[in-house]
């Protein structure tokens, strides 16, 4: 029997596994499902060279459109999956359609979290996730206009390095206390508003925002210390939401995403899930994680793909991600959360520099602000939970690789 792998998605995670499937020799039918009218693309480009206009949305592909076509895969672009039956092995379309498989991938991908307060349908009011939204914010900004972005977390900061050196007047809000507070420490945090600062981009920082004000277009914010921001445009980038209502219908196994094994396996042997919309568990870090980032997605696309071609293969990685801001690039290797002690390799005043953060002397995460090689040698680091003396780890002179043993 020729075999049928449905891919419910169109992101960057659902290009990965057509193209691992192939690569492992799979030869049976290859079915890509998506809602978008773009074939699979990268989206970290999205808030940085392509919102700039400096990247054409071609060069966001994960495959041009001839690699489908050599691979023998079905298309189905604009389309969207409304139901899951798997008793039936049987997915619905929103066309009224419907797809039958042998085993299913769940590439869902996530949503931008939405701003509900009076003003938020107005028109200049965008979000960003997509290369149409990205259209949408890019034809408004010109030399001189007004920007509010809400939200001081990746998206935020890099939307704003892109629009102040276009010329635009940006003022950043932000609920919490201090920039990208989730993911770096309080040293990195003031380092990036030092920078931001520098350039012109105005901060308000412990202030959340209550309204958007305008008849038909958004002309100012109001804040949550009653102040009113002028705005000619406002980015709102407070988080994301993982797709998880299909599998949640389907009567799949979701907590807070959809909960696959080391194998990237549903509770469905027969559906895997990949990317942003899973929780899987992870050996190095002892807890379930849903991590919203690029090496993750592929590397369970990998993962999943080698599994549905007979390979036992697990995923376990060290989580990674990065964010290109002017002329810094941040690389983060590992997961801060729970962290005890912090250590800075290097001078900030230099502008290349690492944070280490580690809990009882073993290293669990590590920032990179224009240092690659301690961003690629620390991996090892963190995946052994080797215990290392910290004053070995604050000498810039002393290789990482050198402290593995």
């Amino acid at each position: 029997m020729n075999e049928k792998i449905v891919i419910a998605g169109g992101g960057h995670a659902a290009g990965q596994v057509v193209a691992s499937l192939r690569q492992n020799k799979f030869a049976g039918e290859i079915v890509l499902v998506g809602d978008e009218p773009h074939l699979p693309y990268q989206r970290p480009p999205l808030s940085k060279k392509f919102l700039a206009g400096e990247l054409p949305a071609e060069r966001l592909y994960v495959k041009p459109a001839s690699f489908y076509d050599d691979a023998g895969v079905e298309l189905h672009l604009e389309t969207s999956i409304v139901a899951l039956d798997r008793k039936a092995k049987c997915l619905t379309l929103d066309n009224g359609g419907t797809i039958g498989y042998n085993r299913l991938v769940l590439a869902l991908g996530s949503r931008a979290r939405k701003l509900h307060i009076d003003g938020s349908e107005l028109a200049g009011v965008h979000y960003l996730r997509n290369i149409a939204d990205v259209d949408g914010i890019r034809k408004k900004m010109e030399s001189g206009r007004r920007m509010v972005i809400v939200g001081a977390g990746y998206i935020g900061l890099e939307v704003a390095a892109v629009a102040q050196q276009a010329g635009l007047d940006v003022t950043v809000i932000e609920l919490a206390d201090r920039v990208m507070s989730r993911v770096v420490s309080a040293e990195i945090s003031d380092f990036y508003q030092i920078e931001h600062t520098n350039h012109g981009v105005k901060f308000r920082l412990s202030t959340g925002v209550t309204a958007l004000n305008g008849k038909k277009r958004v002309k100012s914010v109001t804040t949550s210390e009653g102040e009113e921001v002028p705005a000619d445009i406002v980015v709102i980038g407070i988080g994301i939401l993982p797709n998880t209502e299909l599998a949640t219908d389907a009567g799949l196994e979701v907590d807070n995403g959809i909960v696959v094994d080391d194998h990237c396996q549903t509770s469905d042997p027969d559906i895997y899930a990949v990317g942003d919309c899973t929780v899987h568990p992870n050996a190095i870090y002892g807890r379930q994680l849903r991590l919203e980032s690029v090496h993750n997605a592929l590397e369970q696309a990998k993962t999943a793909a080698a599994n549905l071609c007979g390979k036992d293969t697990v995923y376990a990685q060290v989580p990674w991600f990065w964010s290109d801001q002017y002329d810094l690039k941040l690389q983060i290797a590992g997961l801060s959360e729970g962290y005890d002690d912090v250590v800075i390799r290097g001078e900030p005043v230099e502008r290349s520099f690492s944070c280490l953060y580690l809990r009882e002397g073993r290293l669990l995460a590590v920032d990179a602000i224009n240092a690659p090689r301690d961003f690629v040698q620390s991996k090892q680091l963190i995946a052994n939970r080797v215990e290392i003396a910290t004053d070995r780890l604050a000498d810039s002179a002393v290789a990482l690789k050198d402290l593995m043993s």
